[in-house]
């Protein structure tokens, strides 16, 4: 199974540090961020998962859950967690799920289906390819996904940056050009006409080609 960017996320159930879940429940209406790892008492991942923590605060503000994915088992974890504390100054906040069938990561396709059914044995490199993160919407459909190597560490300050760009233009018919940041201006979407954009933004754009037009953001409460 390929996933794509607007497919539903697949939905699974699975024992995590916080107890078990049914993914799609757990989500609720919110927002969810699913980032998985290859292993257990990896070093890169080891400073994702801390920085993660710290930075869950501001996850929490937009409505967006966190839960991470090893293939060890969740018995491993803790001693993982405890690791992580020591060194990042931060201990996994959410919950991380085992996977040690593989099922999850080959339901996400980030494994082949010829890869077994079980952790055991398998080394970080053998799991290489199970580096991702998604970004989930409330209606469970999968809005950004990004795959990273094992030597480099994922950047969570552009996760965020991504998901306050996704949310705004959800509520708002704007896109946000390159290097966007909260506060910077945006580009009105192109479903929208000229006579619908006079409505949305009387005070006019700046239209330095025809097809592109640019306002201030617009505030959250509009």
């Amino acid at each position: 199974m390929s996933l794509r960017i607007a497919d539903m996320a697949p939905d699974f159930t699975a024992e995590t540090t916080q107890g078990p879940i049914s993914f799609h429940d757990w989500l609720g209406n919110s927002w969810g961020i699913l980032f998985s790892h290859p292993k257990d008492f990896t070093p890169v991942c080891t400073t994702e998962l801390g920085y993660m923590a710290k930075l869950k605060p501001e996850f929490d503000k937009r409505n967006v859950k966190i839960i991470g994915l090893s293939v060890d088992p969740v018995e491993r974890h803790a001693g993982w967690a405890d690791d992580i504390a020591e060194t990042q100054g931060h201990a996994p906040n959410f919950p991380m799920i085992g996977d040690p069938m593989l099922a999850i990561a080959k339901l996400y396709d980030m494994l082949p289906a010829t890869a077994g059914d079980s952790a055991e044995g398998r080394t970080a490199a053998d799991n290489q390819t199970v580096r991702h993160v998604y970004v989930i919407g409330p209606d469970k459909k999968i809005k950004l996904m990004i795959a990273y190597p094992m030597t480099t560490g994922r950047n969570f300050d552009e996760i965020l940056r991504v998901v306050d760009s996704m949310q705004l233009t959800a509520k708002h018919r704007v896109a946000t050009p390159v290097n966007w940041r909260q506060g910077d201006d945006v580009i009105i979407a192109g479903s929208v006409s000229n006579d619908e954009a006079k409505v949305l933004y009387p005070d006019g754009w700046k239209q330095p080609k025809p097809y592109i037009r640019i306002v201030p953001q617009p505030h959250s409460n509009a």
